[in-house]
């Protein structure tokens, strides 16, 4: 069952493991057109926030993540780099900006950030939102005094993913528990900063793991404002190097349950696009994702090309959020509101 909870901002539902269960597992036409109505209900459902995220810091990471080939503990032959020049960064920002992306996502290799470092990326921030554009930042696990200097510069998203249901997380990773990842997020929020944090499909998780990782998300004290769902991308000399791919139909069954579950988020269509068919975005984008980073690489792996979402989003007539951009107003012509079926 269900409980309300009338404290928020936006009165939600509290979701539990069972009735979100319920809610992945109906007939898929059923289920993708619940996410539809319920994405119109609260975003435009031909536009399409766009993202470029940079490496500023790659490599030598401390941290076990089965799945990563910037973790110093895997022969993935990536080497470590130092962090990158301010001016270099905004350089890049400026590039992205140029190419259309609204949001600059700059993510470092580490367990968390060094105080010595702060400076350097107080500067990266404020340089970024000079641009006029959104900005976000990956760092690892961060403080209390850490996520307010962050909020004192400006940061609009700090991106700190789950990956996983709590039971499945040990599987995945060793040196920073569950908890730890829920506490950085608490810091964030009380900070004022919008959360960014989804997961990663591909795991050698169950289906009840991905649906137990949504209601995670969805029963935070505010749901993020961004959720990432990421498909896998096997890197050899990882330990998930030779994990069996995702099943199409389950991606599209997770981002729609996503999109019903966290109706004011941004779902964003994360890691492994290369992988995916134009078919196979178009149901994606059906079932409720409003997000994409865009750009032929993230941190270290491949994505599609800038013209190859431009051809994308001409077939389909999307068109890109501006920054700032969100959730518009309500609007009379909108679908009407309809009993979800749980």
């Amino acid at each position: 069952m269900l409980h309300s909870d009338p404290t928020t901002e936006h009165p939600r539902d509290i979701w539990t493991a069972e009735a979100a269960r319920r809610l992945f597992d109906q007939p898929l036409m059923d289920l993708l057109y619940q996410a539809q109505t319920v994405h119109r209900q609260h975003f435009d459902p031909n536009r399409v926030q766009m993202s470029r995220l940079l490496s500023i810091k790659t490599g030598g990471c401390p941290e076990d993540c089965s799945y990563c080939s910037q973790s110093a503990r895997h022969a993935s032959g990536l080497s470590a780099s130092k962090l990158m020049e301010v001016e270099r960064v905004l350089a890049e920002a400026r590039r992205a900006r140029d190419a259309g992306a609204t949001r600059y996502c700059m993510g470092a290799a580490w367990r968390s950030p060094k105080e010595r470092d702060m400076p350097q990326i107080v500067a990266m921030i404020e340089g970024v939102r000079a641009l006029g554009m959104e900005t976000c930042m990956t760092l690892g696990m961060l403080d209390a005094d850490q996520s307010r200097q962050l909020a004192t510069a400006g940061l609009d998203y700090y991106n700190h993913n789950i990956d996983t249901s709590e039971a499945y997380y040990d599987n995945v990773i060793t040196t920073r528990s569950f908890a730890d990842r829920l506490e950085t997020l608490a810091r964030v929020r009380e900070a004022g900063i919008k959360v960014c944090s989804g997961g990663i499909l591909g795991l050698g998780e169950g289906t009840q793991d991905r649906v137990d990782m949504l209601v995670t998300l969805a029963n935070l004290p505010e749901p993020p404002d961004s959720v990432p769902i990421n498909m896998l991308i096997p890197v050899e000399g990882t330990p998930l190097a030779d994990a069996a791919p995702v099943d199409p139909i389950d991606f599209v069954r997770t981002i729609a349950t996503a999109r019903i579950m966290m109706p004011r988020s941004h779902v964003r269509l994360s890691a492994g696009r290369t992988a995916m068919s134009d078919e196979l975005q178009a149901m994606c984008f059906l079932a409720g994702a409003n997000s994409i980073f865009v750009g032929e690489t993230l941190l270290t792996k491949e994505n599609p090309s800038e013209d190859s979402d431009m051809r994308l989003f001409a077939k389909l007539g999307i068109q890109p959020m501006q920054a700032h951009e969100h959730q518009p107003e309500p609007k009379a012509t909108r679908a009407p509101a309809i009993p979800i079926l749980r």
